[in-house]
């Protein structure tokens, strides 16, 4: 079974694994439940950066639900 990574519900950034908690945004839930995957590498010229509102470059989720 393939084990799906946890991604942020505040910044959509997808987690390392082995870790449920993230780094820039201690407070914020996270959850397994995420659609789309992104790797941001440019953010400052990257349109999908921008409409994601990402300031650093990273591995992003497209859509996290948080219940």
């Amino acid at each position: 079974m393939v084990k799906v990574p946890f991604a942020c519900g505040e910044c959509n950034r997808i987690l390392d694994d082995g870790i449920a908690q993230c780094n820039h945004c201690p407070n914020a839930p996270v959850t397994t439940d995420w659609q789309g995957f992104v790797v941001i590498l440019h953010p400052s010229r990257s349109e999908i950066a921008k409409r994601l509102n990402v300031s650093a470059p990273g591995n992003y989720a497209l859509k996290v639900n948080i219940r």
